[in-house]
């Protein structure tokens, strides 16, 4: 018995895969901080499901992704914590056009700096809207170790990028 999907199955997981790609690579992108690595995490998530696609079609499959996905980053950062890191953005990026681009441009510049477990929490409960309970079972934490992970990254950020001060306050509030 083949574990990858066939017919209605397969049809199955290409709508669910077209329905939620877009989403999901913006949740790695913020996630990683890197457009190929976020690519590539999705891409292996989205592998692991289909392999699984029968068990979790009817259960929460995009839950099952973004596990995978959460947990992979965490097993990546682990390997290539050596890899240097920069704080310039590349040549290939434009300058600000508005104020809102200039937001997200030092929003992605102090959320890459944040330690990995910190990243992946803010992007699970403030990107995705999860739950810190939903947020706790995804990267196999305690519900208690979100608050901390959550206030930690909050704070850091604040101290990071101040003139964010009004996007960070919205996120203490919640």
């Amino acid at each position: 018995m083949s574990t990858q999907p066939g017919g209605d199955e397969q049809a199955e997981f290409v709508a669910f895969v077209q329905a939620r790609q877009h989403r999901l690579l913006r949740s790695a992108y913020l996630v990683c901080g890197d457009h190929h690595l976020a690519e590539d995490l999705l891409q292996g998530a989205l592998v692991k499901l289909a392999l699984h696609w029968r068990k979790v079609r009817d259960g929460e499959p995009e839950a099952f992704v973004r596990t995978v996905l959460y947990r992979d980053a965490v097993s990546w950062w682990r390997r290539w914590r050596r890899e240097r890191l920069t704080s310039t953005l590349p040549d290939s990026v434009r300058p600000a056009r508005d104020d809102e681009l200039s937001t997200r441009i030092v929003f992605e510049r102090a959320l890459r700096q944040l330690a990995p477990r910190q990243r992946a929490v803010l992007v699970l409960r403030y990107f995705d809207d999860l739950t810190e309970t939903r947020t706790a079972e995804i990267l196999g934490v305690s519900v208690g170790t979100v608050k901390s992970q959550t206030s930690a990254a909050l704070r850091r950020l604040r101290e990071l990028a101040p003139e964010l001060g009004d996007l960070l306050r919205a996120g203490r509030e919640r």
